[in-house]
């Protein structure tokens, strides 16, 4: 998927691995970077439904929560 990720996509990878971002444990995730709500949702979830950002925590459903890269995305961005 690395080839297809335009600059935005790579931007919230960056802030994901800086620590600026926060998602919601859901289906169809919702990301916040420096407190506020992503204005691109959908790169948001194609980035989540890649396997490339997670929850950092388990919490509840629809709680906000630490977002982290996993194995995958901190390769799309090495």
């Amino acid at each position: 998927m690395d080839d297809e990720l335009n600059h935005r996509a790579r931007a919230l990878l960056r802030a994901i691995a800086a620590g600026r971002a926060e998602v919601t444990r859901s289906s169809e995730p919702d990301l916040k970077v420096d407190g506020l709500l992503c204005s691109d949702q959908v790169a948001a979830r194609e980035l989540a439904h890649a396997g490339l950002l997670r929850p950092a925590q388990q919490e509840t459903p629809g709680v906000w929560v630490p977002a982290e890269l996993t194995p995958a995305g901190r390769a799309v961005l090495a």
